[in-house]
């Protein structure tokens, strides 16, 4: 190894870092918007009624019906 050896950084690597120094709140701002949709208590007897009205699906969607 080269004494004057530096670690490889990659291009967008150093525009995260960059990124995330100029808007130090952005990962506060993902997190909130990540939670409107995705982090939400789930209905366990809404979910089961859902998986019983489940109609399954053929093997070849497109195929006519004899």
């Amino acid at each position: 190894m080269p004494l004057f050896w530096k670690p490889y950084k990659s291009d967008v690597t150093s525009f995260i870092e960059e990124l995330k120094a100029r808007k130090p709140t952005l990962e506060a701002e993902q997190r909130a918007g990540r939670a409107l949709l995705w982090d939400r208590e789930q209905d366990r007897t809404a979910q089961a009624g859902w998986r019983e009205a489940k109609v399954p699906q053929p093997p070849y969607v497109y195929q006519t019906q004899r």
